[in-house]
């Protein structure tokens, strides 16, 4: 049982590394932003088109707001998806630790 315990834990280290690799874009208003997240829910950019940039403000900031948000749905998606190759469908949270 310990070994088995042991072999989960290692297959989930390696998941937990993949989730890292992964990059997600969350979209807002019809493409006028888009946000790219890291699988550490690191912004890593903000793409603003020019029609956008003829908006409001705060529309802008709603926008922005609005596609994070997208990306961060996104990436708990993704993250459980390789989460669930590794549990064989638990729904375990991502920073789930072995043993207990």
């Amino acid at each position: 049982m310990l070994s088995k315990a042991k072999d989960m834990q290692d297959k989930m280290k390696e998941a937990q590394e993949k989730i890292k690799q992964i990059e997600v874009t969350g979209e807002a208003g019809g493409d006028l932003v888009k946000v790219i997240l890291t699988g550490d829910y690191d912004l890593k950019s903000i793409i603003i088109s020019d029609k956008a940039k003829n908006e409001d403000q705060e529309i802008i900031n709603d926008l922005i707001k609005a596609a994070y948000n997208n990306a961060k749905e996104n990436l708990k998606k993704k993250s459980a998806e390789e989460l669930s190759k590794v549990t064989g469908g638990l729904n375990l949270p991502p920073d789930f630790k072995l043993p207990f």
